[in-house]
């Protein structure tokens, strides 16, 4: 069992995409749920990956979706992180500290049976790929930050984007991403998001002053996680994703 999101980098480099990383080499299937309760999320992605472990389920899975409000503690969230208003938090079994998940924000699941060896950090870089593919469709450069996970515009002081945070259980892969297109980023004022206090946070229309909705990135994120997972360049693979369409599978 394994769990990462924040920690500081292994000392391997940026994903070179080397080959994939799932197991399975057929098409993910895509389901685009719109708003999801946390908790019925939470439930639905700990059934899928059990049966993915368990070979009930034989194929891999991304959810996408977004949440009503809810602020979320992964495993090594300190207390100094938490609501300064007495917010409700869901502890979980994610890997990371505390974050934010709300209307404007991209939420994506991949239910993956993930190859052996093991390499989770590489799957970290992998989803991060994805992303700061997603980011370059509409003009923002994104990218990493050295010993922090997740997607960033590289300033002074830095600003997070995208949050990464998985578990691994029996060889399979859960929780996993979510992308700030248009939230209401006041949300994120009463915690210490991710654990990170001398670094900010962003979004796609806070980086390019034009309206952005959830729904113009879900088809080139479905595209180009598909493709980082099995080692092709995700941001050729956005080329192929009209924006706002949907996507019933990623090959």
């Amino acid at each position: 069992m394994a769990d990462i999101s924040g920690r500081p980098d292994s000392g391997l480099p940026e994903s070179g995409l080397p080959g994939p990383v799932r197991a399975d080499a057929g098409p993910i299937e895509v389901r685009e749920l719109g708003t999801v309760d946390y908790r019925d999320a939470y439930d639905m992605q700990h059934r899928l990956a059990e049966e993915r472990a368990q070979g009930s389920l034989d194929h891999d899975v991304l959810l996408l979706l977004e949440h009503p409000s809810t602020y979320t503690a992964g495993k090594r969230t300190e207390p100094a992180d938490r609501p300064v208003d007495g917010s409700l938090v869901i502890d979980v079994d994610r890997g990371g500290r505390i974050t934010w998940h709300g209307p404007g924000q991209l939420v994506g699941y991949p239910i993956v049976r993930l190859r052996e060896p093991l390499d989770v950090v590489e799957y970290v870089r992998r989803l991060e790929s994805a992303l700061i593919a997603v980011c370059g469709t509409v003009g923002v450069t994104a990218g990493r930050v050295a010993g922090r996970s997740g997607v960033w515009i590289d300033d002074s002081p830095a600003r997070k984007l995208g949050q990464i945070g998985i578990r691994v259980a029996k060889g399979v892969a859960l929780h996993g991403f979510a992308l700030n297109v248009d939230p209401d980023m006041s949300a994120f004022e009463a915690i210490v998001p991710c654990g990170i206090a001398d670094a900010g946070v962003t979004s796609l229309v806070l980086e390019t002053g034009r309206p952005i909705s959830v729904t113009d990135v879900v088809a080139p994120v479905a595209r180009t996680v598909a493709a980082a997972l099995d080692g092709h360049d995700p941001a050729a693979s956005v080329a192929d994703a009209h924006i706002g369409s949907g996507v019933g599978s990623a090959q």
